[in-house]
C-alpha cells in the first residue's frame, strides 16, 4: 500500500534504493502505467491476459541497468487504462497517444522525453515555452558543482532561472523547450561522489510569477525619472548600467531587473516612445542572459551605432544573431560567459564581424577597418550651408525689421506686447522631435508637453487642441515658454512666398534658456512665419509654427560667439547688452563690418529701422565704401 510518504519517497527517487535487491524483487507494485526511459526502449509488461485480473507490474531498465523511477502518480488517467497484453508500442504512435490521453500527468519526464506531441500542442509546442526543472536529493549538491556538471554534459549552453531548493530538491527554471529536452537527456549521466546518479526531471510549467509581475503605474514613473537622469542628451546616450541597484529605485523598494521580461517591456516602451533617437544604450551588469527583448529596439532605434552588453550572462553566441539587425560600430561583450568559447582573439572578432560588419570598436579596442571590395571610395561631404535668401533688398529690409522688433519683445521679461503682432485669427504650434520625462539638463521636457508631431499623434481630437487659436490664446501660451536670448546673428532667412497680400519665411538660429532647469542650455529652432501686411508698413502673423531641438555640438560651440568691434584710435564708449545684439544683428543682416554698422547705428541714435532704412538708401546710390564691407 502506498501512503503518501511513499508517493513523495516515488517522485523524489534517486538510485539510492535502486540496488540489485530492489531490482529482483517480485512484489506487485502500485503502479498500472507504462514506463519511459532515456533511450525509450519497449515496456516489459508482467501479469495476467485481460483487463479483469490484477494489473500489471511495470518495471523499466534504462541503459545502465538502473530502474528508471516514475514519480506519476497511480491515480492519473494513463495509470487507469485497461492493460493489454497484444499492444505493442512503437515511436510513431506513442508521443500522439500520449497527447491524446493527456500524457503522464503528475511527474517529471524522463530523459529523453518529448513534451506536448509532434503537432506543436501543449506546453512543448512553443519554442518560447517554460519549463521546471527538477534534481531530487539536489539540496546535498554545491550549486557551483551540480551547474557545472549538467553544463559539461549538455550540448546547450543554458541559464537556470529562479535556482532554488524545495524540502531536498534542486528546482530551477528553463524558457526554451529546445534547451529544456537537452538538458533533461542528462539524466542519470552524472554519477555524484556517493555513487549515485543525479535525476533531471523536466515539467512544463507556466511562466513564473516574478516573470509575469508588471510595474505598477507609480513605478512607472520612477523608472522614467530614473532613465531621465542617466539620458545624456547631447550624446544620445543612455546609461543602464546595474539600473537594479540605482539609488532613487532601491530608496522607493523598486525592483528593475532586466532579465525579467516585464522590466525590459517597460524599459523598451520608454525608450521608444521618448528617444528613439539613441545613438548609444548601456546594458551592461544587468544579468542578461538572452536579447529576445532586446531584439525589439532593432526597428525602434534605427540609430544605434553602440552597444554595451558587458558584464551579463550570455552564454552563445547565437544570442547576437537576434540583434545583428543594428547598424553598429562599438559593441561590449567582455566577461560574458560566450567569451569564453572562442580559441583566440582573432576568432573572436570574426565571428563578431560576422554579425556586425560595420563595427570599428570591440570591447573598447579598435579593430582592423574591414575587408571590402577593392573599389576607390571617393570621400564625400555635406554641401556647405547656405545663407540667407531674400527675394529682394525691400523683403530683406521688411523681414530684418521685423525679426529685430519681434525678438527683442520675445526675449524681454514681458512678451505681452507681441499681441500687436498677431492677427486676431492667428494660428501658432509647437513641436519638437523627442521627449522625457522629468528631463535632464539637455532634454526638451519643457517643450515636450504642448508638442504637435504628428508623426507620432493620430488622435484627430488631440492635434485639434495643440492648436492654438487666436491672438490672445497664442501670446498667453508664449508667456508660458522659458526665457530666451537668441543669437541674432546666427539667424538665417529663407523666404518660401511672396506675393502683395502674403509672405511666409522661415527663421532659423539659435538660443539659450536664461531660466529654470534647463538655464544656459542652447536649443536650435526652426520657424515658419505666414504674415499679412500690416497698416503701418509692417506685417501681422496669421500663422506661426515652431520646431525646437537640441543644439549640435558645432552650433553650440559657434552659438554667442560674435567678435568685438574693430578698435579704433578715438575713445568709444562701453556699449550695453542690448546695443551689442542690435549691432551683431545689424552687421549681419547689413553685411558690413562691425566698425561701420556701429557708425550707422551710432549717426541714427540706435534707431534700427531707421538705421536701416538709411542703409538701404546709401547702397543703392553706391554712397557706401568698399571698406565697410571687408570683414
Amino acid at each position: 500500500m502506498a501512503t503518501g510518504d511513499d508517493s513523495k519517497f516515488y517522485n523524489e527517487h534517486d538510485d539510492r534504493v535502486g540496488g540489485p535487491q530492489f531490482r529482483n524483487r517480485k512484489g506487485r507494485g502500485p503502479f498500472r502505467c507504462r514506463m519511459y526511459s532515456g533511450q525509450g526502449s519497449r515496456p516489459r509488461h508482467r501479469g495476467g491476459r485481460g483487463g479483469s485480473g490484477p494489473g500489471p507490474r511495470c518495471r523499466f531498465e534504462d541503459d545502465d541497468g538502473d530502474v528508471a523511477m516514475n514519480d506519476g502518480s497511480s491515480q492519473d488517467g494513463a495509470s487507469q487504462r485497461r492493460f493489454n497484453p497484444y499492444w505493442r508500442r512503437n515511436h510513431r504512435t506513442d508521443d500522439r497517444f500520449n497527447q491524446e490521453r493527456g500524457g503522464e500527468s503528475g511527474g517529471g519526464h524522463r530523459a529523453g522525453g518529448r513534451v506536448g506531441g509532434r503537432g506543436g500542442g501543449g506546453a512543448g509546442g512553443s519554442q518560447k515555452s517554460w519549463f521546471k526543472m527538477t534534481i531530487p536529493y539536489g539540496k546535498k549538491y554545491d550549486k557551483k558543482w551540480l551547474l557545472g556538471a549538467l553544463q559539461n554534459l549538455c550540448p546547450l549552453p543554458f541559464t537556470p532561472i529562479h535556482y532554488h531548493t524545495e524540502g531536498n530538491r534542486v528546482q530551477f527554471y528553463i524558457e526554451d523547450s529546445t534547451t529544456a529536452n537537452a538538458l533533461s537527456k542528462v539524466s542519470r549521466k552524472i554519477t555524484d561522489a556517493e555513487g549515485y546518479k543525479v535525476a533531471v526531471l523536466m515539467n512544463p510549467s507556466a511562466p513564473p510569477s516574478f516573470a509575469q509581475t508588471e510595474l505598477k503605474p507609480e513605478d512607472l514613473e520612477h523608472l522614467k525619472h530614473c532613465m531621465a537622469k542617466r539620458f545624456d542628451g547631447s550624446q544620445q546616450s543612455l546609461d543602464l548600467n546595474s539600473i537594479r541597484i540605482d539609488p532613487d529605485l532601491v530608496s522607493q523598494n523598486i525592483e528593475v531587473i532586466l532579465n525579467r521580461k516585464s522590466c525590459m517591456q517597460a524599459v523598451i516602451k520608454i525608450i521608444s516612445e521618448n528617444i528613439p533617437e539613441l545613438v548609444s544604450l548601456n546594458l551592461s551588469n544587468n544579468r542578461l542572459y538572452k536579447l529576445d527583448d532586446v531584439a525589439e529596439l532593432v526597428n525602434k532605434v534605427p540609430n544605434l551605432k553602440a552597444l554595451n552588453l558587458s558584464q551579463n550572462e550570455l552564454k552563445s553566441e547565437r544570442e547576437l544573431d537576434k540583434v545583428k539587425g543594428f547598424k553598429l560600430v562599438e559593441l561590449w561583450l567582455e566577461k560574458n560567459p560566450l567569451c569564453d568559447h572562442f580559441k583566440d582573439q582573432p576568432t573572436y572578432i570574426s565571428a563578431v564581424r560576422e554579425r556586425f560588419p560595420r563595427l570599428l570598436k570591440l570591447d573598447g579596442n579598435d579593430l582592423p577597418p574591414p575587408i571590402g571590395f577593392d573599389i576607390e571610395v571617393i570621400p564625400t561631404a555635406l554641401p556647405p550651408c547656405k545663407g540667407s535668401y531674400f527675394n529682394s533688398d525691400d523683403i530683406k529690409s521688411l523681414i530684418v525689421r521685423f525679426l529685430q522688433q519681434y525678438y527683442s519683445i520675445y526675449d524681454s521679461a514681458d512678451r505681452q506686447p507681441l499681441l500687436d503682432a498677431y492677427h486676431d485669427g492667428a494660428c501658432f504650434s509647437i513641436c519638437n522631435p523627442f521627449s522625457m520625462q522629468n528631463p535632464s539638463r539637455c532634454s526638451l521636457g519643457d517643450y515636450h508637453k504642448d508638442s504637435r508631431n504628428i508623426k507620432k499623434i493620430k488622435d484627430p481630437t488631440t492635434r485639434f487642441r495643440l492648436l492654438k487659436h487666436t491672438r490672445l490664446n497664442v501670446v498667453a501660451f508664449l508667456n508660458e515658454l522659458p526665457k530666451t536670448q537668441h543669437d541674432i546673428a546666427s539667424f538665417t532667412v529663407d523666404v518660401n512666398t511672396y506675393t502683395n497680400t502674403l509672405l511666409s519665411f522661415t527663421v532659423s538660429g539659435v538660443f539659450r534658456e536664461v531660466d529654470g532647469k534647463s538655464r544656459d542650455s542652447t536649443r536650435a529652432f526652426s520657424r515658419v512665419f505666414i504674415a499679412v501686411p500690416a497698416g503701418n508698413a509692417g506685417l501681422c502673423i496669421v500663422n506661426d509654427e515652431l520646431f525646437v531641438r537640441n543644439a549640435t555640438t558645432e552650433e553650440i560651440r559657434s552659438a554667442f560667439a560674435a567678435p568685438a568691434p574693430t578698435p579704433s584710435s578715438s575713445p568709444v564708449p562701453t556699449l550695453s547688452a542690448p546695443q551689442q545684439e542690435m549691432l551683431s544683428a545689424f552687421s549681419h543682416m547689413s553685411g558690413m563690418n562691425l566698425e561701420w554698422s556701429q557708425k550707422c547705428l551710432q549717426d541714427n541714435e540706435w534707431d534700427f529701422n531707421r538705421a536701416g532704412e538709411i542703409f538701404t538708401k546709401l547702397k543703392a546710390q553706391g554712397s557706401i565704401p568698399e571698406a565697410a564691407f571687408i570683414k
